[in-house]
């Protein structure tokens, strides 16, 4: 399975396996830009009203906590 671009991952809901939580849809994601490959997605975090008093907690999941990558859904493990 080849994620490296991350287009791929927009608009993908996250659900946490651990406890069944919505995390809510990728945002964006990091790489290594060496080697080109992705580390991390970004799933926002609570937001307020009109991004007003945004608590900008962007939530950061390591690559290495993707369990599953489906058609609409990554499921992950995170604390």
């Amino acid at each position: 399975m080849d994620y490296n671009k991350g287009l791929d991952f927009k608009h993908k809901e996250v659900i946490n396996i651990k406890n069944g939580k919505r995390l809510g849809h990728v945002q964006d994601v990091t790489a290594d830009l060496k080697t080109g490959t992705i580390t991390s997605i970004i799933v926002p975090g609570n937001v307020k009203l009109f991004n007003f008093f945004s608590t900008g907690n962007d939530i950061v999941i390591p690559w290495e906590n993707i369990t599953c990558i489906g058609d609409d859904i990554i499921l992950v493990e995170y604390e």
